[in-house]
């Protein structure tokens, strides 16, 4: 804000930004700075005549320095200017004047050498973000009808744009409001730009293995041998100061020494190191870093987190991205490439899973178990302590590899849990993502993660994966069960499976593991005799896929004493490609995929249609479930997020309002009255409540409400026990009232009464529970469950990350475990539950809407067959911190 005195606002740092470029680069952009005179000017004079005229309207070779000092000192609030930078120079500007209390012009200058990568765009959102902040609300510029670019930035961001043409010039005009159409321009420019940043690590044509040693086993010369022996396709350099040749190659001093352009630096140097060989490779215009040096935050020092922090700062300021530190390496199986640049001694082989590991020390372990199962890989990143190159990163990339078909994830942490959500749903409806994360039991975040501390508990993460379609499993050795699966079969069709063998004990087993997981059992098992021929394994074969009714097939065998494994096998293989209909077999002890029941070769390892093999009956069983639940939520639709008639205006007046009025930590809780308030501007009424201290204040109060009313404590120490009777319902008249105020004050004390609270009698209904949270690292948080202490001991609660889809809220009532609750238990009424459904949509867009309501707690809530009886509503307001994946694009 401007002083009274005029003086500029402070300097806003959280405009500050490293954001990804259309062609995968990356750029910091930051307020303009009075120091930016010298970069400003040499800007300027490297612009062509032509970009000049079409930013001034006349020929302006050089910026005097009254003009350098206008566009350099600004206020931060009615003249606001961004630069983006690269290394140390400005190769963008924009800025906006104010022209009025809600209009600004604004214009562009983006360098000639640096057009065409998308910086007009990506400005474009933060100086709009960086008005909305000021309470600007329209901009408006001018510009020449030849200036065809800084037209198409305005036109193509999805704003609605007025043009007006007028003495030659053209003028445009829009609303800053963000709209559907500008968001999903912002999200497909973001995808597009990240995965184009992870393509440049995977495609290099130029490697530079920087430290790399003359001696045996150290981390450079094993990535270089490796490099090698996966034949890497295109130019290998060495960069080794202190050695003039290594392993035959020749070694250079420095980075800059390298002949021709390097595009991907592996970077094995002491820690203290890195910095210097980072600048080095921002001269040389290397496109990506992979650092496997250690000494960063993974030691929990502080000193390594100043390197980490510094090392991606440089990184990202000169147009890198960073894989690591600590990192494993990163792996192309693709054989236009043939890319090995990790610490794994054999490659794995060409397949079609896309796999994302955290966890640099598990690298190895992780690799070796693909390769263990046969299972081959497109590609394979080690993020480390993934200070820069995320999870998110590789599923931006993923979406449109044609290379993978299916993506496996080792998480230790989720650094941006909306982010993650919305593209592993997008994802996922495309093709199987499988996902193990570490630290469910405590929730801890490894050292030298940075991620926000998280208040939900661990069942909401569970959810958050169910909501993105992620098929979670618990353990490494259940990631490569279920990924086998979804790399080499057909997805399940329904939840109907045949069984069929040559054990009437492994049929039981399978069918008792089927049964409990609740999948269908399509008709008893098929077995034939122990020492059946292969004919007569063919013939129940053929019987079991021909069935109609079957979606599935678990095939379970003893190893045989007279007929032929690999006869049996073969029969199974052949019988499921012919039906492509999924199956999973446990056959000879044998974990993965056995020769036999390898399909036809398709250029993946295993092929397409393979039959994967499982020890026991119940590891097969436990990957056809999670194969068959992914596939009902690929067919389930998606729902929409409901158009609700709400008051959000009134509702962000109340909540302001209620936060400046705050003191101390600025937490506060509403008044009831405003708590009602606030929830009536989102469509929820709070039944009317009467705070009482007498007996004549509470007969006073029932005849306003109206009888029969409800008398309770509102004494927080006695509300809800089990063992107490705080409440007297279905009060008739003043009698029935005087009687129950005594009652109370008799079994509760005297201090019951003076703080009660009086309500007329709702319908009778069953008691439900919705909150919502706002929570650092997930942001938005919605819970429901059936009220009552069984319920909240049992932690039956269903959990969901706003905004939500009508299937989301369907599938969070419908999800508890007390649902026959709702649905006439025992002969009960069924309640509403479109009613509650409405009432959970509700208060979820609520929350999306408003960050400062840090807690929301409606209980109870009677459910009827009528509808809902919110009776009890808590609001805490508080300042948050900002949310993740929310305003113009920005790197975390």
């Amino acid at each position: 804000m401007v002083d009274e005195d005029g003086s500029a606002a402070a300097y806003p740092a959280s405009w500050e930004a490293d954001v990804v470029l259309g062609d995968g680069g990356t750029a910091h952009l930051r307020p303009i700075r009075p120091s930016d005179a010298d970069a400003l000017a040499r800007f300027h004079d490297a612009q062509s005549e032509e970009s000049v005229y079409a930013r001034f309207f006349a020929p302006y070779p050089h910026l005097s320095q009254r003009d350098l000092h206008r566009f350099t000192h600004v206020d931060h609030r009615d003249r606001v200017a961004l630069v983006a930078v690269i290394g140390e120079d400005i190769v963008g500007v924009v800025r906006y004047d104010k022209i009025n209390a809600s209009q600004a012009e604004v214009a562009f200058n983006i360098a000639d050498s640096h057009q065409g990568r998308g910086l007009g765009s990506v400005l474009l959102e933060h100086i709009a973000a960086a008005a909305r902040d000021r309470g600007i609300t329209r901009f408006f510029a001018e510009t020449l009808p030849t200036n065809t670019r800084m037209i198409k930035v305005f036109e193509d961001a999805g704003y609605r744009v007025a043009r007006d043409y007028d003495d030659g010039v053209v003028a445009v005009d829009f609303d800053l409001t963000p709209t559907e159409n500008s968001l999903a321009v912002m999200r497909s420019r973001e995808h597009r730009a990240e995965a184009q940043s992870i393509l440049r690590l995977l495609f290099p044509r130029h490697v530079a293995v920087v430290g790399a040693s003359r001696a045996y086993r150290t981390v450079g010369r094993t990535v270089l041998a490796n490099l090698e022996a996966a034949g890497f396709s295109g130019e290998l350099s060495v960069v080794n100061p202190g050695a003039l040749e290594v392993a035959g190659r020749p070694a250079y001093p420095t980075v800059l020494d390298v002949p021709g352009e390097v595009d991907l630096a592996i970077v094995a140097v002491p820690a203290e190191a890195v910095g210097a060989v980072v600048l080095d490779c921002a001269q040389k215009g290397v496109r990506g870093l992979v650092v496997l040096s250690v000494g960063f935050g993974e030691d929990g020092a502080e000193e390594g987190r100043r390197r980490q922090r510094d090392l991606v700062r440089l990184a990202r300021s000169h147009g890198m991205r960073v894989v690591g530190p600590s990192s494993f390496g990163v792996v192309n199986t693709d054989p236009a490439v043939r890319l090995n640049a990790s610490l794994a001694p054999v490659a794995p082989a060409t397949g079609r899973i896309g796999m994302f590991s955290q966890a640099g020390a598990l690298g190895l372990a992780i690799l070796d178990a693909a390769a263990a199962r046969g299972l081959g890989l497109s590609t394979f990143v080690s993020a480390g302590n993934r200070a820069d190159v995320s999870v998110n990163d590789l599923l931006q990339y993923w979406q449109d590899d044609v290379s993978t078909s299916s993506v496996l994830l080792y998480l230790e942490s989720i650094g941006n849990p909306r982010k993650f959500t919305r593209l592993a749903r997008r994802l996922a409806a495309l093709k199987p993502v499988v996902a193990l994360r570490s630290g469910r039991a405590s929730q801890g975040v490894p050292v030298g993660h940075s991620v926000r501390e998280s208040r939900v508990p661990r069942e909401a993460v569970d959810a958050l994966f169910r909501q993105a379609g992620v098929i979670r499993v618990e353990s490494i050795s259940q990631l490569f069960d279920v990924g086998q699966l979804v790399a080499t079969q057909p997805l399940p069709e329904g939840d109907r499976v045949a069984v069929v063998g040559n054990s009437d004990a492994l049929g039981l087993l399978t069918a008792d593991a089927l049964e409990s997981w609740r999948m269908q059992l399509a008709g008893a098992p098929c077995s034939v005799r122990p020492e059946a021929t292969a004919e007569e394994f063919a013939a129940a074969v053929e019987q079991v896929y021909a069935r109609d009714d079957v979606d599935s097939v678990v095939a379970v065998f003893m190893p045989p004493l007279v007929t032929p494994g690999q006869d049996v096998a073969a029969v199974v293989a052949s019988a499921a490609q012919r039906y492509g209909k999924t199956t999973v077999s446990t056959f000879l002890g044998i974990r993965g995929v056995p020769e036999q029941l390898r399909g036809e070769p398709d250029g993946a390892l295993p092929p397409r249609g393979s039959v994967p093999s499982y020890p026991t009956p119940e590891e097969a069983v436990r990957a056809l479930v999670a194969a068959s639940r992914y596939a009902a939520w690929r067919r389930k639709p998606r729902g929409t997020v409901a158009e609700l008639d709400v008051d959000a205006a009134g509702a962000r007046e109340l909540v302001e309002a209620r936060l400046a009025a705050a003191d101390g930590d600025g937490r506060v809780r509403l008044a009831h009255d405003d708590a009602a308030r606030l929830l009536a501007c989102y469509g929820v009424r709070v039944e009317p409540t009467v705070f009482v201290s007498t007996v004549g204040e509470a007969v006073a109060a029932a005849r306003r409400l109206g009888y029969p009313v409800v008398l309770k404590t509102a004494v927080p120490a006695l509300r809800s026990r089990p063992d107490l009777s705080d409440v007297r319902l279905d009060l008739a008249d003043s009698s029935a009232l005087v009687r129950a105020w005594s009652e109370l004050r008799t079994s509760l004390g005297e201090g019951a009464v003076r703080d009660a609270i009086l309500q007329r009698m709702a319908p009778v209904g069953v008691p439900v529970v919705v909150q919502a949270l706002e929570d650092p690292l997930f942001g938005p948080t919605v819970s429901f469950g059936v009220g009552g202490v069984a319920s909240e001991l049992l932690g039956d609660r269903t959990y969901r990350f706003p905004p939500l889809t009508s299937t989301d809220v369907a599938d969070m009532v419908r999800g508890v475990k007390a649902l026959p609750l709702l649905t006439g238990h025992r002969g009960s009424t069924p309640v509403d539950l479109a009613a509650v459904e409405d009432l959970v949509a509700r208060v979820a867009a609520l929350k999306d809407d408003l960050p400062e309501v840090g807690e929301l707690v409606l209980d109870p809530v009677l459910a009827s067959g009528g509808g809902t009886s919110v009776l009890r509503a808590v609001v805490w307001l508080e300042r948050p911190d900002a949310r993740e994946d929310v305003g113009p694009r920005r790197l975390a």
